[in-house]
């Protein structure tokens, strides 16, 4: 596209926790040439909306107006933006200095609805990415091996790394409440969701991957062992079916079924033939991934939809009553 294309950036924060991360998502977000305005939506925490009032007065800074959780402080994002295009980064995650360059570029399309770019993974000190084969680094939200290495069309993007045109996601009624991460229920396919209505609303709106477009997502320590792991499929799986139901089991699951067909199996090959490197481990951690998924997947088939909303709600409400004081409770 020539020129620059003002963009309106959305970051999402619930926990003071993450406050060095959002610091420095905010800022390279700021430093951004397309940005034309940060807004920062703080998802019912007072504590941390009082301390980034304090820290960016010259930003927007927001509560969410909606129900608890990521979809909702999004969709408060969304309305206070002022630009035609609207990109989100994650509260955890520091853009390169091209990003936005590069995640406007495939607008120059009035066909592309939305663009997402690349996450790669900022481990912790205290571990490394031994656990997770290439394959799986989307349980870190980050960019795995099996998406395209060039610009493409995709089913959808990924959150970290994404933008919308703002009267696609006006129209659409943006993020669907009932999905996405809730507290530290590690659930998905918000993006998932709206990117197939938005495809099955308008069969010539393109979704494409811009893999140029990078961000550096920082994973934290709790989500580098067996148990995340293992709770991020299994809630993968209820995501997607809840997905399936409501929109068709034929797009909710058009990209899954390649990626478990061809991509795994090749990957846990492979893993094996390097066992002394790990490989074992990780070859293990694709199966108990790919099995949780599948239990996931079986559970949320079985309720409905609604039922499974209230039940998530519910494991998120204590979850948030024996959150520690000032930590927040919702992503």
């Amino acid at each position: 596209m020539s020129g620059l294309v003002p963009v309106s950036v959305v970051i999402c924060a619930y926990t003071q926790r993450r406050w060095e991360e959002l610091t420095l998502a905010v800022a390279s977000a700021a430093a951004q040439p397309e940005t034309a305005e940060v807004i920062v939506v703080i998802d019912h925490e007072p504590e941390l909306l009082r301390r980034a009032y304090l820290a960016w007065p010259e930003l927007t800074v927001l509560p969410n107006e909606e129900r608890q959780g990521l979809s909702g402080a999004r969709n408060t994002g969304i309305r206070a933006a002022g630009c035609g295009i609207v990109a989100f980064l994650d509260d955890d995650a520091a853009a390169a200095a091209d990003w936005l360059h590069w995640l406007v570029d495939p607008f120059a399309d009035p066909n592309v609805a939305a663009v997402g770019g690349r996450a790669d993974p900022v481990w912790p000190a205290e571990a490394s990415a031994r656990l997770l084969a290439p394959e799986l680094l989307w349980i870190v939200g980050c960019s795995y091996r099996g998406l395209p290495v060039e610009r493409a069309d995709v089913r959808n993007v990924m959150g970290c790394s994404m933008a919308f045109r703002r009267d696609v996601l006006l129209s659409s009624g943006g993020f669907n409440l009932d999905t996405g991460r809730v507290g530290r229920l590690p659930l998905g396919c918000e993006e998932t969701e709206l990117c197939i209505r938005v495809r099955q609303a308008d069969a010539t709106a393109r979704v494409v991957y811009e893999p140029r477009a990078t961000v550096h997502h920082r994973v934290s320590p709790d989500r580098t062992g067996w148990s995340y792991l293992f709770s991020r499929s299994y809630f993968e799986g209820v995501s997607k079916a809840a997905l399936s139901r409501t929109l068709g089991r034929r797009d909710a699951l058009a990209a899954e079924s390649s990626y478990v067909r061809t991509v795994l199996p090749r990957a846990v090959v492979r893993e094996l033939r390097g066992t002394g490197s790990g490989g074992a481990t990780r070859a293990a951690a694709i199966v108990l991934s790919l099995g949780a998924v599948g239990s996931g997947y079986l559970r949320g088939s079985v309720r409905r939809p609604a039922r499974v909303a209230r039940a998530l709600r519910a494991v998120s409400a204590v979850s948030a009553t024996s959150a520690a004081p000032g930590t927040g409770v919702s992503s």
